[in-house]
């Protein structure tokens, strides 16, 4: 890379890693390093996230996770976890419905509805 580009990446760095040309280049390789390698741990995060989310809303409604996701594997509902965990926590009425779905299919007893 240029020295120009160079300098443009170090923008904001502190001390000389932002105008001497071979410790800016150091320091950027290694955030652009870090930045690849932080954009595969992101999609990590975010799916233990959507999990616990979605762990803690079934379990208000007496069954685990994985009996949760794999009831919804056998009854052919294609949800992806981000969505599950955006319906635990904005619209609790529409989980519980797929809740009691998967308790009907397992044959747990289903909590009537509270009017």
């Amino acid at each position: 890379m240029k020295a120009e580009k160079i300098f443009k990446l170090a923008k904001g760095f502190r001390g000389r890693a932002k105008n001497t040309i071979r410790i800016a280049r150091n320091r950027v390789e290694k955030a652009l390093q870090y930045a690849y390698r932080d954009r595969k741990a992101k999609k990590r995060d975010f799916r233990g996230l959507w999990i616990q989310q979605i762990n803690a809303g079934t379990r208000e409604h007496g069954i685990g996770y994985g009996e949760f996701i794999s009831g919804l594997k056998d009854e052919n509902i294609q949800l992806n976890r981000k969505m599950l965990a955006d319906l635990a926590q904005n619209e609790p009425y529409s989980f519980k419905a797929l809740v009691d779905t998967v308790k009907r299919m397992r044959g747990y007893p289903v909590d009537p509805p509270k009017t």
